[in-house]
């Protein structure tokens, strides 16, 4: 390391609790060393632009106690500095005409690959990575979270809490759609902690692995079935958990009622913006009218409340570990590594080995739905099961709450039913 090194920190995708923390860990590692740090402003999105007021220096007094707070001290944006030649080259110039030497990143899955992208075209630069998802998808070992992951969740457990009370009260269901824009691991670990009626995720449908198809009646039938089910046990009301990213799977020209299809920089589709809820509900209403019955269903969105929220005491002082390993991994004299603690120990994970050999990109970590942690959750959830349809009272109850016959109750839900 020389007198002439600057470390530069950007933070890229959507907010997660902790960013500022892993910020203000890094800054005061590199500045007890002697070394300039310098904060990206608005993700790659004005190094892009080619932007030299984007860096701004940090201090230790600047940084010391912004690790309470949510949200990011820097901005953030999902600009994509991959995306062509020039992109990359401005962003490379600008952080050149700085002097930078060492970039630590904050990022998701997106900004991973972007480090490891310009870490490969600028050789000078040495790169890390700290992980960074309220999604918790990125391919780490199994029992390890992403940072941000525990405080979404656990906003999001008394977000639904508060709901199932309201449920219960009026007798009504809500829908609650969890962001996940390809694994379910938030909404599953919401929906599991706090009890929810049923959760649906995208791997149940696919097995486990990323590519998940289903189809929209596929979608509706699962959630009418489930509240079929809870009436004919007497109860009018329920919450069920909804991974975003069960809409991955519809083929995009099935998306048309769920609005505008959009997407972002790196190509994904903005499952925020799309009504997946309001879809849902309606198609759910219609189908359970042409069976003579009625549910009040309310839909619910939750997401950019969970990913700004301050952090709570594990993810504090997880990423304070995450940031301090960061710099200190790059002041080492390391590169092209994702940031990692394991059992208490900081593991460089090199990018290579987070790479999925057939796209280039980073692998996502999808629920494994073969685990017994997944099989406890199934368990617990209200909904159709092949047992329900086996049993004669069972069916009999069912197909008179739905005011059908057996036969035709199976032959219109037994394929809602699930696995477990």
């Amino acid at each position: 390391m020389s007198a002439e090194d600057r470390l530069a920190i950007v933070v890229g995708g959507g907010p997660a609790p902790g960013i500022n923390s892993v910020i203000a860990a890094a800054c005061i590692r590199a500045r007890l060393e002697g070394m300039e740090v310098l904060g990206v402003r608005d993700g790659f999105s004005r190094l892009m632009e080619g932007d030299r007021d984007c860096l701004t220096s940090l201090t230790i007094d600047r940084v010391s106690r912004i690790h309470f707070r949510g949200g990011s001290a820097l901005g953030t944006s999902r600009a994509n500095p991959t995306r062509d030649a020039q992109s990359m080259k401005s962003t490379i110039d600008t952080l050149r005409s700085h002097g930078v030497t060492m970039l630590l990143t904050i990022g998701g899955d997106d900004t991973a690959y972007s480090a490891r992208c310009l870490g490969e075209a600028a050789s000078e630069i040495r790169v890390a990575h700290v992980p960074k998802t309220i999604d918790n998808d990125l391919d780490l070992p199994p029992n390890i979270d992403t940072f941000g992951y525990q405080t979404a969740r656990h906003v999001g457990v008394g977000v639904i809490q508060n709901l199932m009370v309201d449920a219960k009260t009026t007798g009504r269901w809500y829908f609650v759609i969890a962001m996940g824009r390809k694994a379910g691991h938030l909404a599953l670990g919401m929906g599991k902690a706090a009890g929810a009626t049923l959760t649906l995720i995208p791997e149940e449908f696919s097995q486990g692995s990323e590519s998940a198809e289903v189809s929209i009646d596929q979608l509706v039938d699962v959630l009418a079935g489930a509240i079929i089910k809870r009436a004919s046990e007497g109860r009018r009301d329920g919450v069920a958990v909804i991974a975003e990213g069960v809409c991955l799977g519809i083929r995009e020209e099935d998306l048309k009622d769920f609005g505008q299809v959009e997407r972002d920089d790196h190509g994904h589709l903005r499952l925020a913006e799309l009504d997946i809820g309001r879809v849902l509900q309606m198609r759910v209403r219609r189908v359970l009218r042409e069976l003579g019955m009625e549910a009040t269903i309310v839909s619910k969105d939750i997401g950019y409340e969970l990913r700004s929220a301050d952090p709570i005491p594990y993810d504090m002082e997880y990423t304070r570990d995450l940031g301090y390993c960061g710099a200190q991994f790059l002041l080492d004299g390391g590169d092209g590594c994702m940031v990692s603690m394991q059992e208490g120990r900081f593991v460089p994970v090199p990018f290579e080995d987070l790479t999925d050999a057939r796209t280039g990109r980073m692998r996502v970590r999808m629920v494994d739905v073969h685990s017994t942690r997944y099989e406890i959750a199934r368990r617990y959830m209200i909904r159709l099961r092949p047992e329900d349809f086996s049993d004669p009272d069972s069916l009999a109850c069912l197909s008179s709450t739905a005011d059908m016959t057996p036969d035709e109750f199976t032959s219109r839900f037994q394929s809602a039913c699930s696995t477990d």
